[in-house]
């Protein structure tokens, strides 16, 4: 059925038995020697195990002092070759391909961390959370820089790794850097035209042939479209492929956007389009012949096919849907698309964790990373295990519980699992969410697990049922504060009413007290200028109490929630604190100062939630074991939910 994608293909001297690829993602499991970590080697045996064809990893340095993020991967001394040559071992039981991605982060080294000036090709700071000046680098420097990158192969070589990466994408790093108009300002052989700016890439290459030889695949992650303004245009970025097939590259990986500015076009979230460089990958296979692997919110392995069987692609670069299901190519192969693991593009656990500093986890995975502590272990004992709630902490409980062999019973009160996932789902650009719950309950059910819907727990019902143990997974419920003149007012409601379909839904004027991500995406979902006539407008004022909005937002996602609603025209007052509510209104304080809004039909609350947990004290002493997880121990996100519940099911 997938005929393109379980096809082997030639990148240079190296097959590769499918098409798929683990592109490089930093997933934050280094050491501070540089080496490939026990974790780092479990977590890409574990991906070689489930069927990919070529791992990439993620980016190692080439130079000691300039280091990218905390703990990253090394090549930059010949004691880190060692650690290298097991992991292409352990990937290569597997019949995988192992690569390495090489960089100088360049501008995006941190001083705060090295102590050491970041360099680049021109002092030009961007526009990174840092925002640390570069400092120029002489023609000798750039010198020293490619023997790095050549002596940094020749390591990978000697490691038995089957290929190396350059990252030369995003306007980032050292290399896309020197590529940016916007950070490369010389005047010398490295800038000016865009040949010149690409000078450095290609002595890179020569260096690195004259090293290792011309038989050790070269691939070089490219943006085919910079998109934005001023930016590297496709048409540019084809031009430079036919340059960089001449310096002997054997493949390209083409990407789209830039770092920080156009940071959601290189991590697409949810909502985004799917396979969105599909066109700049199949605009570069019209220049090139040699194989162009496409990345970018690839989450299928239908999408992935395709993508190969029209043409726009050669190879395709799947990493969070990867790093959400290790088995995905295995399962695919089997045809088995319903037990595989759905990426829903929230972000969170994966490039959300890295950029705070910890290792990456996963939403839908909570073993990402923790492959071989999280291996599901038969139960010692079977019990009678009794669940209850059926969102994302309930549901994967459950389902690890019920693998593990216990005999698990799961009671939810609604006549619909999911808990707050289906209301999550519906603002726009949010449905992907919904296939975490359609996942859980499928496998669910596969497993054994006894599914009692529109049935509440209760402390008869535990008599009745007789569990040895009960999990306590009722989640949360919107924070409606009694102590507010006027909350009980007919014309407020919540944003979870809203969402689940309250005629507020059809208001003409509604303000929200409330600026987090619940409220600003209740604010997208209701929203509408008054630009088409042939639609009814609908003006949305929001209210929030600290300085900015959505801050419990991904930044990826965030930027695109933002720009929507400046273009619905939706009112934002920050730093308002709501001090009463009115029959058509509101009356808060802003910098000290009352102020009035007035003429809504309804107010909406969006001011967080609280855990609903009755249960668990009122059947103390009348059962074993109780467990509370999920938002009904603490109200958090469902990346906390499902780790919560994969902990219990190991622990039970």
């Amino acid at each position: 059925m997938l005929k393109h994608l379980f096809s082997p293909i030639y990148i240079g001297s190296m097959e590769v038995k499918n098409r798929i690829v683990l592109p490089p993602m930093t997933v934050g499991y280094g050491v501070p020697d540089g080496t490939v970590s026990e974790k780092h080697r479990d977590y890409y045996e574990a991906r070689a195990r489930g069927g990919v064809g070529l791992i990439i990893t993620e980016a190692a340095s080439v130079h000691a002092q300039r280091k990218y993020g905390l703990f990253p991967l090394g090549l930059y001394d010949d004691a880190q070759i060692e650690s290298w040559s097991n992991l292409a071992k352990a990937v290569h039981r597997h019949g995988a391909k192992l690569a390495v991605q090489l960089m100088d982060p360049g501008p995006e080294s941190i001083m705060m961390l090295t102590g050491i000036q970041p360099v680049g090709p021109s002092p030009v700071a961007g526009r990174g959370l840092f925002r640390e000046v570069p400092r120029e680098l002489s023609i000798p420097e750039i010198k020293s820089i490619i023997a790095d990158f050549a002596q940094a192969t020749r390591r990978a070589k000697e490691a038995g790794l089957d290929a190396v990466e350059i990252h030369a994408a995003h306007g980032y790093a050292l290399v896309g850097s020197f590529l940016s108009p916007f950070f490369n300002k010389r005047t010398d052989r490295y800038g000016g035209s865009l040949e010149a700016r690409l000078q450095i890439l290609l002595e890179i290459l020569d260096a690195i042939r004259a090293e290792v030889g011309r038989d050790f695949p070269i691939i070089v992650r490219m943006s085919g479209d910079e998109r934005r303004t001023g930016g590297r245009t496709l048409h540019e970025s084809q031009f430079m492929a036919r340059i960089l097939v001449e310096a002997g590259v054997d493949a390209l990986e083409v990407s789209g956007g830039t770092v920080p500015n156009v940071f959601w076009a290189v991590v697409p979230p949810s909502g985004t389009p799917l396979a969105l460089n599909a066109e700049f990958s199949k605009a570069m296979k019209q220049v090139v012949d040699i194989p162009v692997i496409c990345v970018g919110r690839i989450n299928s392995p239908r999408i992935a096919e395709f993508l190969l069987e029209t043409g726009r692609a050669d190879l395709v670069s799947m990493g969070r849907a990867l790093h959400a299901d290790p088995e995905l190519p295995n399962k695919a192969a089997s045809g088995a698309f319903d037990d595989i693991v759905p990426c829903i593009g929230c972000n969170c656990g994966c490039i959300g964790s890295v950029v705070r500093g910890m290792h990456a986890t996963c939403t839908v995975n909570p073993a990402a990373g923790n492959e071989k502590e999280m291996t599901l272990v038969p139960a010692k004992k079977r019990k009678k295990v009794l669940v209850a709630g059926g969102g994302p902490a309930g549901l994967e409980a459950a389902l690890v519980a019920s693998l593990r062999g216990h005999q698990v019973f799961l009671y939810e009160k609604e006549q619909r699992l999911g808990g707050q996932i289906n209301l999550a789902s519906v603002p726009p650009f949010m449905q992907e969410i919904g296939q975490l719950i359609k996942y859980l309950a499928t496998q669910a059910e596969k497993a054994g697990v006894v599914l009692n819907l529109g049935k509440a727990v209760t402390p008869e019902l535990i008599e009745e049922v007789k569990p040895d143990v009960v999990i306590v997974a009722t989640g949360a419920a919107p924070l409606v504060p009694e102590n507010l003149p006027g909350i009980e007012q007919d014309t407020v409601v919540t944003a979870w009413d809203v969402l689940a379909g309250h005629k507020a839904s059809t208001a003409r004027k509604v303000i929200i007290l409330g600026g987090g991500l619940t409220g600003c995406e209740t604010a997208d979902f209701l929203a509408f200028p008054p630009d088409n006539m042939a639609a009814a407008p609908t003006h949305v004022t929001l209210l929030e109490m600290r300085d900015d909005i959505a801050l419990d937002s991904m930044a990826e996602p965030r930027h695109l929630l933002l720009d929507r609603l400046r273009e619905k025209r939706v009112e934002i007052l920050v730093r308002a604190r709501v001090k009463e509510i009115l029959a058509d209104g509101v009356v808060f304080d802003r910098d000290g100062r009352d102020e009035e809004l007035r003429g809504f039909e309804y107010v909406i609350l969006a001011m967080g939630v609280r855990p609903v947990d009755t249960l668990s004290k009122a059947i103390e002493g009348r059962v074993q074991e109780v467990y509370v997880i999920g938002d009904a121990k603490h109200p958090r996100r469902a990346l906390d939910a499902t780790a919560e519940g994969a902990e219990i099911g190991r622990r039970i």
